[in-house]
């Protein structure tokens, strides 16, 4: 089954401590690159996530905030440190005498000075542990949205080897006309010369014409690739870089093919297949 790299997922949770949320978002890439944005409190556990995150996710680039908003306790928030409440008010008394032209200064602003508030230690293990299960819920949903974007690029991927597979029976069964024709427009050249051939050397030349003219290898592998396409359709592993070899390999056969055409259908079925194949890569850039 084929993931896409590109995804999204909320998820929060409320809890005695507070509300978490992760959010996360993935974007195409050729490795697996993880960043995080993390609160104060969980930052040292950074390396457990991304492990987390490792463990679902093989490639794309992956954004990861968890949001932490913590849940107002009467008895242990807003602890004031009131020495430095005293000496700011003693401050403020100085600043006064010298600017008695100054308004008295609003109680509330003095509780916005950094340290005046001090926050009650949170216990980071129940934390994490809140946070770690809601991180593995968040990749589910993700991994969730990756693979039904994945199953549309399957299907999308198996109509075009259809096609591709339709182009090259088409070759393959007009491959005796077309050589017949290239070995007669020969004949025809050498008779409005007006000249006697040795019969054994113009059937060599004729062979090494129809030999440069062959393209049943081509259509041999273009088969093959096409067969280990659908093999890999199904695979649970990721296979992006697989598939991506695969379309160069498919893009080689197609460019020999128009090289070696003999007549207007196999060129026009050559075009076609490269842009079939085109269209099959744009959309492999995005598959895990």
């Amino acid at each position: 089954m084929l993931h896409s790299m590109t995804g999204f997922a909320r998820q929060s949770v409320e809890s005695k401590i507070g509300t978490l949320s992760w959010e996360l978002r993935a974007v195409n890439h050729r490795y697996l690159e993880v960043q995080f944005r993390l609160p104060e409190e969980l930052r040292p556990k950074e390396q457990a996530f991304r492990k987390q995150v490792g463990s679902v996710l093989k490639r794309g680039k992956v954004d990861c905030a968890l949001h932490f908003q913590r849940a107002f306790n009467q008895q242990s928030d807003l602890q004031l440190d009131t020495k430095l409440v005293r000496l700011i008010g003693a401050r403020l008394t100085e600043i006064a005498d010298h600017l008695p032209e100054v308004g008295p200064v609003n109680p509330v602003d003095i509780l916005r000075w950094p340290g005046v508030v001090a926050d009650s230690e949170v216990d980071t293990e129940p934390l994490f542990d809140t946070a770690s299960e809601l991180l593995d819920q968040a990749l589910s949903a993700m991994a969730a949205m990756r693979g039904s974007e994945g199953e549309r690029i399957a299907a999308m991927l198996e109509s075009r080897c259809a096609d591709i597979a339709g182009l090259a029976t088409g070759v393959e069964a007009r491959l005796p006309e077309v050589l017949e024709a290239a070995r007669t427009r020969q004949r025809e050249r050498i008779d409005k010369l007006d000249i006697q051939a040795d019969p054994g050397r113009l059937e060599v030349e004729l062979a090494l014409i129809a030999q440069k003219l062959d393209v049943a290898e081509e259509i041999d592998r273009l088969k093959s690739h096409i067969t280990e396409i659908r093999e890999i359709l199904g695979s649970e592993e990721p296979v992006g870089r697989r598939l991506d070899f695969l379309m160069q390999e498919l893009n080689r056969e197609a460019n020999t093919l128009g090289s070696k055409s003999a007549d207007t259908d196999t060129t026009r079925a050559a075009v076609e297949l490269k842009v079939l194949i085109e269209q099959m890569r744009e959309q492999i850039q995005n598959v895990e």
